[in-house]
C-alpha cells in the first residue's frame, strides 16, 4: 500500500521534471521560414511602410536582397547609396539602361551577382532564397504577388516625386540599417532643392515661361514623342524650375503619353527639352533643328531646344539624379537668376556624396559619358 507520504514523493517528481531547467530540458523553438533559411534567429526585428502603405515584417535585417522587376535601375542608383548595398545585394535585373553600366562600376562585387536579362519570373527571383526583394511599385501584379504567395517578403518603392523619394530613402536606410546614411542624404536634398525653390517660388506666374519636356522612342527611322504624367517626377521638376509644363492640364494616365507635332504645334512652347534613355538626345536635337515643321516653334526660333544631360542614366528620371537635373533645368529656365550654379562641380559634388567617387573618377569615367546640353 502506497502511503500519503509516498503520494507526495511522487507528485514532486513529475513536477520537477516538467519545469524547463535551462540546459537540462530545453523548450522546443519552433522554427520560421527565415530561420529555416538562413539558420539565423531574430534579434533586430524590423517593420517596414512600403511605399504602397503596406507594413512588411521582418524577423531580422535582410542579408540577401535583390532587386527585380522592370526599371531596376532606377532601384539600383538609390540602393547603393548606401555602402552596405555591395555585399547585402545577390542578384538584380540588369541595371543598363542603354547607355552602360553604372553599377558594375562602382560595384567591386558585381560580377559575383546574378543579373537577370529581361523580366525575371517570382520562381527564379525565388531560386535564389532572398530574405527580401525589393521592386517598382507598379510591379506589384504582376511580380510582387507572385512572390508574396512564395512567402518572400516584398517592399516596393515609388521614387516619382521629390517627397516620395525622400520616404523611400528612409525605407532603404532601414533595410541596409544605415539611418544615419538615409538623413545625410535627404539633408542634402532638402537643401539643394531650397536653394533652386527660394529663388523660383518668387518668380511672378506671367514671367514663368511655358515648357514642354517630351521622351522619344524610334522605330523604322521614325521619331515617336511622349509627354509625362503630371504626378511624375518630370513634370514636377518643371515646375519646380520655375516653368509652366505645357502638357499638365492633358496628361492624365500612369505612363508616357504619345503626342503628335500638331498638338506640339498647339502648345508652342518658349522651351523644348528632349530626353533620351538609350543614346545621345543631342543627335535627336539635331534632327529637330534641320526640320522646317519643328523649325517654325517659338522655342527652335529663340534657340532654346535642349538636350536633357546624362551620364548612364538620364537626368530626369526617379533616380538620385533627378536633383542635378533640377538644377540644370533651374540655370536653363532662368540663366540670370542662377549664375552662380556650376553643373560640373555640382556633378562632381554629387558623386562624391552619394557615391564616394573622387575627382579622379569623376574626371576620367563619369564627366566623359555626359551628354546632351551639358553644362
Amino acid at each position: 500500500m502506497i502511503h500519503f507520504k509516498d503520494w507526495i514523493m511522487v507528485f514532486l517528481a513529475i513536477v520537477l521534471i516538467s519545469i524547463p531547467w535551462p540546459g537540462v530540458f530545453p523548450a522546443p523553438v519552433k522554427e520560421t521560414r527565415s530561420e529555416a533559411l538562413t539558420g539565423k534567429t531574430g534579434e533586430q526585428e524590423l517593420t517596414i511602410t512600403d511605399a504602397l502603405g503596406r507594413e512588411v515584417y521582418l524577423e531580422e535585417p535582410p542579408e540577401r536582397i535583390i532587386l527585380a522587376g522592370r526599371a531596376a535601375a532606377l532601384i539600383a542608383n538609390p540602393a547603393y547609396i548606401f555602402p552596405e548595398a555591395k555585399e547585402k545585394i545577390v542578384g538584380m535585373s540588369d541595371p543598363d539602361q542603354g547607355m552602360g553600366n553604372f553599377i558594375a562600376f562602382i560595384d567591386p562585387f558585381y560580377g559575383d551577382k546574378t543579373i537577370f536579362q529581361g523580366t525575371a519570373g517570382a520562381e527564379e527571383v525565388a531560386a535564389l532564397n532572398p530574405d527580401l526583394v525589393i521592386m517598382k511599385s507598379f510591379m506589384e501584379e504582376k511580380l510582387g504577388r507572385p512572390l508574396s504567395k512564395l512567402e518572400i517578403p516584398v517592399v516596393y518603392l515609388n521614387l516619382e516625386t521629390p517627397q516620395q523619394f525622400e520616404r523611400d530613402l528612409q525605407t532603404l536606410g532601414k533595410l541596409f540599417q544605415n539611418e544615419s546614411r538615409a538623413m545625410e542624404i535627404g539633408e542634402y536634398y532638402r537643401r539643394e532643392q531650397e536653394e533652386v525653390l527660394s529663388v523660383t517660388e518668387s518668380i511672378p506666374e506671367g514671367d514663368k515661361p511655358r515648357v514642354l519636356l517630351i521622351y522619344f522612342s524610334e522605330q523604322d527611322g521614325k521619331f515617336a514623342f511622349n509627354v509625362p504624367p503630371r504626378n511624375w517626377i518630370q513634370t514636377t521638376m518643371v515646375k519646380m524650375a520655375g516653368g509652366h509644363a505645357v502638357w499638365k492640364d492633358s496628361a492624365m494616365g500612369d505612363g508616357w503619353i504619345k503626342v503628335s507635332f500638331e498638338q506640339i504645334a498647339v502648345w508652342n512652347p518658349h522651351h523644348i527639352y528632349v530626353v533620351s534613355y538609350r543614346g545621345d538626345a543631342n543627335r535627336v536635337k539635331g534632327e529637330l533643328l534641320g526640320n522646317p515643321r519643328w523649325s517654325a516653334l517659338k522655342a527652335v526660333k529663340n534657340r532654346n531646344l535642349y538636350a536633357f544631360p546624362g551620364d548612364f542614366y538620364s537626368w530626369d528620371q526617379p533616380d538620385p539624379r533627378w536633383i542635378l537635373g533640377l538644377k540644370w533645368l533651374a540655370k536653363k529656365l532662368h540663366p540670370h537668376l542662377f549664375i552662380d550654379i556650376d553643373m560640373r562641380q555640382e556633378a562632381a559634388d554629387f558623386f562624391y556624396r552619394l557615391y564616394n567617387l573622387d575627382e579622379s573618377p569623376f574626371t576620367e569615367k563619369i564627366l566623359p559619358r555626359i551628354k546632351g546640353d551639358f553644362p
